[in-house]
């Protein structure tokens, strides 16, 4: 493919002068999709020219379908050929030829193509590219459709290196998808075998369409006779336009794919699917989105695809999880299964309760997710991040039910050749089939863990300390306003509450209750009068910490809490041997307290009511393998090595 993919990239050589080479990619690819459809159509233009003399609109579609089986179509008298006899009136039969393409052929408005084909005949270039291009044999029979996708993506992947962008975020690498797809299907190897086989697989950010096109391709491997309905919604325009043209070319439906924000406005609402595969942007924020997502938030509730919980507006790769969680098949029909590629943070960003940790508890309270694998870095074209592949499943086989298995697969990779971008690694035939057989065992091992839903829950508890004060009213001339307010209340003037303090004697109290009676008596006197709850405040106001003194009580004599000591502590939900998950939380939480914080703070107590639920998914920690440190006289051996060495070498140039 790189042979063709060089070669109608080379025509670019025509454009040279007249285009910069970032500007590239707007003339090629469109007019490589242009070629594409025109190979496609040639069996039956003759056929389709027929039937539209006769009829128009809904029933020409109705009428081309049945006579062709395409849902497209193309009723102009022009083709490659035609075009090239009237080199004079190339530029208007050219837009006369993509004019006249079925209304489901919307992709060359995408490239702003007619302007296009203006500029390049005002500039003495369109009969030129034209007639390249009509030198490259696009049919299906000279280039398959898995073909024409590596074309399509090794024209991006160019396009995006002259421009200086990330080619990554167009499309994701073959071996990848590949596996996720192997790892979608395990568990329907034997239902996917069958004669007549029709599944339906969605894609939310379809891209260029190689998630969908991988998955077919595996499926047809399979099964000759099965059928894998495409589905994608694409915000991109030129990565809509790809592929919506590379559906076109594989038979599918293209009113399947759709242009749009898929979390502002969800195309395919109506709509469940057996498979769902997505691998959304990472670290990139939804403010544009934000408002429709809340708003739907908001009129869906709780049951709705964002109701689980919204993650920080820095970063929307957890608002694409739960909407691949709402868009499988539900369980009473059958059930479906998701994949989605996510980098490290949605594993435990987020304190409890968080939107982020929401957003887990509802997954996995739910039994929503089935495994979670670990990718090598320096896998993707624009990162070299670690990344992680989740499998959802809403109907898992029993002996999986209530479980989530998690797979180290970040050591099993090859080195690539020659890198592209940040991909370095590549995931090949022998490493993806040890992946999806780690997978299929479903059985603990070095790099296979099985942990129970509830193994990720925990409770953060809040641990207040007494606040323990001494007591002065030397301390009266220095208070703010804020302070004054509160004890004398912002209608009372505090001058003559602050004369009598004034006139006491500077005496350091270390009990709260002697001290608030001995400024009661001096304002007594003075014909002063404070409520109980205004003493405690300019008591507290007239403190400082102090560690021998008496711990500072409120009006039910309880003691107050000490709030820059206040601390939080996260408790396992599985503390202690617990097995009941949230149902165990009184139990586990007092065994932690008194086991792990009472020996160490005394008289520290739970502020119940601040208690919460997290959920947090620690993949790194439970797959962590202590490495002792190199004994210290190997370390010193390799030291007197290297000196040696260095010396030997400043000898050599003293000489």
């Amino acid at each position: 493919m790189s042979i063709l993919g060089n070669f109608v990239w080379s025509i670019a050589d025509q454009l040279r002068g007249v285009y910069r080479p970032h500007q590239y990619g707007g003339i090629i690819l469109p007019f490589t999709i242009l070629r594409r459809l025109d190979c496609l159509l040639e069996p039956t233009r003759d056929d389709v020219r027929a039937l539209s003399e006769r009829f128009d609109g809904g029933a020409l579609d109705v009428q081309v379908k049945r006579k062709t089986g395409l849902t497209f179509y193309n009723t102009s008298q022009y083709d490659f050929a035609r075009l090239l006899e009237d080199p004079e009136g190339l530029r208007a039969n050219l837009i006369d030829y993509i004019s006249h393409f079925s209304g489901n052929i919307d992709v060359f408005e995408r490239f702003g193509f007619e302007a296009e084909i203006n500029r390049l005949e005002e500039k003495n270039r369109l009969y030129l590219i034209v007639a390249r291009f009509a030198e490259v044999d696009l049919h299906p029979d000279t280039v398959s459709n898995a073909a024409m996708g590596d074309l399509y993506e090794h024209l991006i992947y160019k396009f995006a290196e002259a421009s200086n962008e990330e080619a990554g975020e167009h499309y994701t690498p073959r071996d990848a998808i590949r596996l996720m797809v192997d790892l979608l299907f395990a568990e329907e190897n034997e239902a996917l075998l069958e004669p007549g086989t029709i599944r339906t697989i969605y894609d939310p950010t379809a891209g260029t369409g190689g998630m969908l096109s991988v998955a077919e391709e595996r499926l047809l491997e399979r099964n000759k006779q099965a059928r894998l309905r495409l589905y994608g919604q694409e915000i991109n325009d030129l990565s809509y336009a790809i592929c919506k043209s590379d559906m076109i070319g594989k038979g599918q439906d293209v009113g399947n794919i759709r242009l749009g924000d898929t979390l502002a406005d969800d195309k395919f609402f109506d709509k469940t699917f057996d498979f769902c595969m997505s691998n959304p942007p990472y670290g990139v924020d939804w403010k544009a989105s934000e408002a429709a997502v809340k708003e739907e938030r908001k009129k869906d509730g709780p049951n709705g695809r964002f109701g689980p919980g919204v993650p920080p507006v820095s970063d929307g790769q957890m608002l694409f999880l739960t909407h691949l969680a709402h868009k499988m098949r539900p369980a009473h029909e059958g059930g479906g299964r998701a994949g989605i590629v996510l980098n490290g943070s949605p594993l435990f960003t987020g304190v409890a309760e968080s939107g982020s940790s929401e957003i887990r508890r509802w997954l996995l309270e739910n039994d929503l997710v089935d495994a979670i694998i670990a990718l090598p870095t320096d896998m993707f074209f624009n990162t070299s991040i670690g990344t992680y592949i989740w499998l959802l499943d809403n109907a898992k086989r029993s002996e999986r039910r209530g479980k989530v298995q998690l797979i180290d697969a970040s050591s099993m990779w090859t080195k690539m050749r020659k890198g592209m971008g940040s991909k370095r690694k590549e995931v090949d035939t022998a490493a993806r089939e040890q992946i999806v057989k780690l997978y299929d065992a479903f059985a603990e091992t070095e790099q296979s863990k099985i942990l129970r839903n509830s193994d990720f829950g925990y409770w953060t508890i809040t641990v207040e300390r007494p606040l323990r004060l001494n007591f002065s009213v030397s301390r009266a001339a220095s208070l703010g306003d804020k302070a004054l307010a509160k004890a004398f209340g912002k209608d009372t003037a505090p001058a003559p509450f602050l004369s009598v303090l004034a006139g006491m004697d500077e005496q350091t109290y270390l009990s709260q209750d002697k001290f608030i009676e001995a400024v009661r008596k001096e304002f007594a006197a003075a014909g002063l009068k404070l409520t109980p709850a205004q003493y405690r405040h300019l008591a507290v106001a007239l403190g400082e910490p102090d560690a021998s003194a008496e711990v500072v009580t409120d009006a039910k004599g309880n003691p107050e809490p000490d709030v820059p000591k206040r601390d939080t502590e996260n408790v396992p939900f599985t503390y202690g041997g617990n097995t009941l998950g949230d149902a165990g939380r009184d139990e586990a939480i007092n065994a932690y307290f008194d086991a792990e914080v009472v020996p160490h703070v005394p008289g520290a107590w739970i502020d119940t009511k601040k208690t919460k639920v997290g959920y947090e998914i620690p993949f790194t920690r439970l797959f962590y393998t202590y490495a002792p440190p190199r004994p210290l006289a190997e370390i010193d051996k390799d030291l007197e090595a290297q000196t040696a060495k260095i010396m030997g070498l400043l000898r050599e140039v003293e000489k």
